[in-house]
């Protein structure tokens, strides 16, 4: 009965991630799975889901192609309703959406089959390292629960041939003290590969709530992708207008405010942050800007040039600038990166025009896998 359970979960755990392939561009541009986010899973609405079984009817009952009826009935012989929806109020319940959680990893498997994502080469050594145990060895003490069942049961073994008490025709193994071998472990300590993002948005007067509704959806599936290729990763949030400060998750996507723009102001903290707390030789740096493409100057603009080459791309794994349609904004931003760095394998751009557009944008910018 276990087994058949067992088997029936993970069917229904592949009908799931079916589904949810189908629909993964409706999940994505919708954002309904971020009210729904927990520390490790993430609860996804699919549509009500049988397992596949066959149902028999009552004995006597007939049959599909048995019994009155013309080529063209509906099988139900449409007492409720035909096919143009017309007919009586039903009593009974309409489907409703199912609620099944899965883990950010499974999300983050999907994401890439979806979009044909490669895999992330960690760049340079990480200095930071872990201990992990592993288990190399065979020794003759140790915990029951280390006990090695096969190799304790080759030692009965090879005693009771040894000393004759073993019967062909009676093959039972009786271990002893002196037969129990345990599994040993040694300490290896490992590298870890850890990454940190940058979030910076602007949030000038011309970046409405629409324009901060995408950047929170497209940051989760960065997140969520991101997150299965290290195993360590922290986030850093940047807001920006005429000038620009760290704050935590919750007052970023929260904020607005009514002055000018100065972008150079969020690439010099960005820059300041990553020398400070994310020396290249040890972190792989993923700074990611989002914006409506307007700027107060052109001089800022050059002035951005200059702090991106010169200070954040040194020290990053790429630079990703993603423009928000607005409006109110001019959208003139990401031309001139393209201009001066477009020939930069490490500057990716994206314009996000609505939220359909969000699943382009990510393949744009994850879709090299640096």
């Amino acid at each position: 009965m276990a087994l058949n359970i067992d088997q029936d979960h993970a069917r229904f755990r592949d009908i799931v991630k079916g589904r949810i392939r189908q629909n993964l561009r409706k999940y994505i541009s919708h954002g309904e799975l971020l009210g729904r986010q927990g520390k490790d899973t993430v609860s996804i609405p699919v549509p009500q889901i049988d397992i596949p079984q066959f149902r028999f009817g009552d004995k006597q009952s007939g049959g599909v192609g048995q019994g009155k009826g013309d080529q063209g009935d509906p099988l139900d012989g449409g007492q409720e309703g035909d096919a143009n929806g017309k007919g009586k109020a039903g009593q009974q319940e309409g489907q409703h959406a199912l609620e099944v959680e899965v883990t950010l990893d499974d999300l983050a498997l999907i994401l890439g089959e979806e979009l044909q994502l490669p895999r992330i080469e960690p760049k340079g050594q990480s200095k930071i390292a872990s201990d992990k145990d592993k288990y190399t060895g065979i020794r003759r003490t140790g915990p029951e629960s280390l006990r090695h069942f096969k190799r304790t049961f080759r030692e009965a073994l090879k005693r009771q041939i040894a000393s004759g008490t073993y019967s062909a025709s009676k093959p039972i193994i009786v271990p002893v003290r002196e037969d129990k071998r345990f599994k040993s472990w040694n300490t290896a300590v490992q590298p870890v590969a850890n990454a940190v993002i940058v979030y910076m948005m602007d949030v000038s007067g011309s970046m409405g709530d629409e324009q901060k509704e995408i950047v929170r959806i497209e940051s989760f599936w960065l997140d969520t992708w991101l997150r299965s290729q290290y195993k360590g990763i922290e986030s850093v949030y940047i807001i920006h207008d005429a000038a620009a400060r760290e704050v935590d998750r919750e007052t970023f996507f929260h904020t607005r405010e009514s002055g000018g723009t100065m972008i150079s102001s969020a690439y010099k903290l960005c820059a300041d942050i990553i020398q400070k707390r994310y020396p290249a030789d040890e972190w792989n740096v993923y700074p990611f800007h989002f914006s409506d493409g307007d700027n107060w100057s052109v001089d800022d603009t050059l002035q951005c040039i200059n702090i991106l080459r010169d200070r954040v791309l040194p020290s990053s794994n790429m630079f990703c600038y993603g423009q928000v349609e607005s409006p109110y904004g001019s959208g003139q931003f990401v031309k001139d990166l393209r201009e001066h760095l477009g020939k930069d394998e490490r500057v990716v751009t994206s314009e996000i025009r609505d939220k359909d557009a969000i699943v382009d944008s990510i393949k744009a910018f994850l879709g090299k896998g640096r």
